[in-house]
């Protein structure tokens, strides 16, 4: 297991409130951001498990869902669905990003 599935685990628990307040104004997006950042860490975990051109595809997927769960939640502060982002969670997402883009070059 990689040691940034903490991270990840992390990321989601952030997203609780975040989530539930999204689902309040756009259902959809709120159950696209759950679904994105749900498989960030389980194509990690996938990726763990798989060998050299799988791990690497599986690792990508993650990178990818995680640009994806960034740009949902732009997309509920530009819609005025939440307030703000919280630092905290742009920087986890960040470093999550990072990591896996590393992973796949």
């Amino acid at each position: 297991m990689l040691r940034i599935n903490q991270v990840i685990f992390d990321v989601l628990v952030l997203l609780r409130p975040v989530i539930r307040c999204i689902e309040a104004h756009d259902r959809d997006l709120a159950r696209q951001l759950k679904d994105a950042s749900s498989s960030i860490l389980l194509n990690s975990g996938e990726g763990s498990g798989s060998r050299a051109g799988t791990r690497r595809e599986r690792y990508s997927n993650a990178f990818g869902s995680a640009c994806e769960s960034t740009n949902c939640l732009f997309a509920a502060l530009g819609h005025g669905y939440i307030e703000s982002i919280d630092p905290a969670l742009l920087e986890k997402l960040d470093h999550v990003r990072a990591v896996f883009y590393k992973l796949t070059r």
